[in-house]
């Protein structure tokens, strides 16, 4: 097998959009041995998240894996400032999710949300230091 073919993605997207739906749309969750229902929901979502990560990743560098390598990026100062306006983006929808929508979604989201969006600007700051200041020349 000379020629590499493209890992797939369509599944993961597909899994990862059922999973979100029923997480935050239809609630179908088991109570589980903890008995709470809501806990299971947020179980699922967070399978859901990550599904629909690996298949972004698998879909946008065309390869396996899960850490997008900066040498990976066509355009490295463009996407990092795409992510760090993400990270805004979830810092904000994390604050909405944990006051004013806080009674009709599982306790934990506006956390979860709020590690993503962290996580987010976490790399768009690397991306900026590995572009500039740190620049090997």
């Amino acid at each position: 097998m000379g020629s590499q073919e493209e890992p797939q993605w369509k599944p993961h997207a597909v899994a990862a959009g059922l999973l979100l739906l029923d997480a935050l749309v239809i609630g179908v969750a088991p109570s589980g041995p903890w008995d709470d229902s809501s806990f299971s929901r947020g179980i699922i979502g967070l399978v859901g998240v990550c599904l629909a990560y690996v298949a972004w990743y698998r879909l946008t560098f065309k390869r396996k894996g899960l850490v997008p390598w900066i040498d990976l990026w066509e355009k490295p100062e463009e996407s990092a400032r795409l992510v760090l306006f993400s990270s805004i983006g979830f810092l904000a929808i994390s604050w909405v999710a944990g006051n004013p929508m806080q009674p009709h979604l599982p306790d934990p989201t506006g956390l979860i949300l709020v590690l993503v969006g962290l996580l987010l600007g976490l790399q768009a700051i690397y991306v900026y230091l590995v572009i500039g200041p740190l620049k090997e020349e």
